[in-house]
């Protein structure tokens, strides 16, 4: 996981509170903040993130455009220009 994504996510939780939300052990957080989301984490980490890391984001390799993963009606958070 690119260094920008890992650290969005780990300002707004802990890789503990993070496996709590989504029901696994934190150290198969640390582990995918170490190499990468495992396919069936992706969507919700995004949305437990409120989407401010997208699963182009997390996951090129299986969300190709940058809309690929978001559900339909799901408002992006704004991004910094330049980004």
């Amino acid at each position: 996981m690119k260094k920008e994504f890992r650290n969005k996510i780990t300002q707004r939780f802990s890789q503990a509170e993070i496996g709590r939300r989504l029901g696994c052990m934190q150290q198969s957080v640390s582990l995918w903040l170490n190499t990468r989301v495992p396919a069936d984490r992706v969507i919700p980490l995004c949305q437990l993130m409120g989407w401010e890391v997208t699963p182009h984001e997390l996951r090129p390799d299986l969300h190709p455009t940058p809309i690929s993963g978001i559900p339909e009606g799901v408002i992006l958070p704004k991004k910094p220009e330049g980004v």
